[in-house]
């Protein structure tokens, strides 16, 4: 990743930290996007300045440069305004990873209108308006380059009780193959990572823990990941951002020079057929 710049969207914390970090260890400089503020219908807590300006000093002690830019992927304009800034800073962008995402849970016929919508333009919408923002950018520079987008296992099975959230992670595996039919002439390649339980602040606190758990008063981590243990094939519990991120790294690098069009499962074997374990 020497000489190249990656774009992370949802970078103060959890698996977008973890991101910003992977690629910096190997030489990219950061743009890292966060909101930085809670959203009404997400039942875990938002990240802050703070947590975004952790993210940044911990790429800069890598000896990476770093511009770290509070913004709503919602928000196309504000999006556009920090890949203007990247450009003048840096000349270029050659890594787009679209992270940023929210979850919850609900029956299909429960959920409000708020709740639906909230979803589709966090983790769709916004997803897609990321990579707008940049795309034009990596054309006009022609020299190829990486979009990789963060999905989910539920963007590739059915999730009950989410069914917002997988219709959202479904979208964005459709965006990426299209995209990568699209952008493969211009030798920008773009995949997808599909996460299994990943523990990151989004999963692995106390409301989420209790939508697993929920006979038990006050479930610990440790009791949550038992429960991890059981939904994969692997005896692994959470998954670590950083195996995540390993993902992404490859997809983003060289060494992934001949893939594009795919969906990279990191999920410990969750999506095994029970039948076969």
């Amino acid at each position: 990743m020497a000489g190249k710049v990656a774009l992370i969207t949802g970078a103060a914390r959890g698996m977008g930290r973890s991101h910003a970090v992977r690629l910096a260890e190997e030489g990219a400089d950061i743009v890292a996007v966060d909101l930085c503020a809670e959203l009404e219908t997400a039942p875990h807590p938002g990240a802050d300045g703070q947590d975004l300006a952790s993210t940044a000093q911990l790429v800069e002690k890598l000896g990476r440069r770093v511009i770290a830019r509070q913004a709503d992927t919602r928000d196309l304009p504000a999006l556009q305004g920090v890949v203007d800034e990247a450009i003048a800073e840096f000349g270029h962008i050659d890594v787009v990873c679209a992270n940023a995402g929210i979850s919850s849970f609900g029956f299909a016929w429960e959920l409000s209108e708020e709740t639906w919508q909230e979803m589709i333009d966090v983790n769709l919408t916004g997803s897609w308006k990321t990579v707008k923002a940049v795309i034009p950018r990596m054309l006009e520079r022609n020299e190829g380059g990486s979009i990789v987008f963060v999905s989910s296992v539920s963007g590739l099975i059915g999730v009950p009780t989410m069914a917002h959230y997988t219709a959202s992670k479904h979208g964005v595996v459709g965006l990426m193959r299209a995209l990568a039919v699209e952008l493969a002439p211009h030798n920008i390649r773009v995949n997808s990572v599909n996460p299994g339980n990943v523990d990151t602040p989004m999963v692995n606190n106390a409301t989420m823990r209790k939508m697993y758990l929920p006979e038990v008063e006050d479930p610990t981590p440790e009791a949550a990941d038992n429960v991890m243990k059981e939904l994969s094939a692997l005896p692994t519990g959470w998954i670590d951002p950083r195996e995540v991120s390993d993902a992404v790294l490859y997809l983003a690098s060289d060494e992934a020079r001949n893939i594009t069009g795919i969906t990279l499962p990191v999920d410990a074997g969750m999506m095994i057929p029970n039948k076969l374990r």
